[in-house]
């Protein structure tokens, strides 16, 4: 998953900045739908990260059925916040 791409996908631009906030929060609902249907771990777990940099993730245990996928979450999450880019 490109993350340009993926901008580009849910919101139509890979320029967060002009998104306004009616479309940021659909692209996030989109988003959180798609979530919830990927089959793939590698593109759920991507699909999350992008989430919990908007402020839209699920709990990790809503999220991850797997204990080491939680895991890595907890890692990234705490990775974010130390680069001070968390959700």
């Amino acid at each position: 998953m490109n993350f340009d791409d993926q901008l580009r996908r849910y919101f139509g631009t890979a320029d967060l900045a002009a998104v306004p906030a009616e479309a940021l929060a659909a692209g996030v609902e989109r988003m959180q739908v798609d979530l919830g249907l990927e089959q793939d771990r590698s593109r759920r777990f991507a699909l999350w990260a992008l989430l919990h940099m908007l402020g839209g993730a699920p709990d990790l245990d809503v999220a991850f059925e797997d204990a080491q996928d939680r895991e890595a979450a907890r890692n990234f999450m705490e990775l974010m916040e130390r680069t001070g880019e968390g959700g």
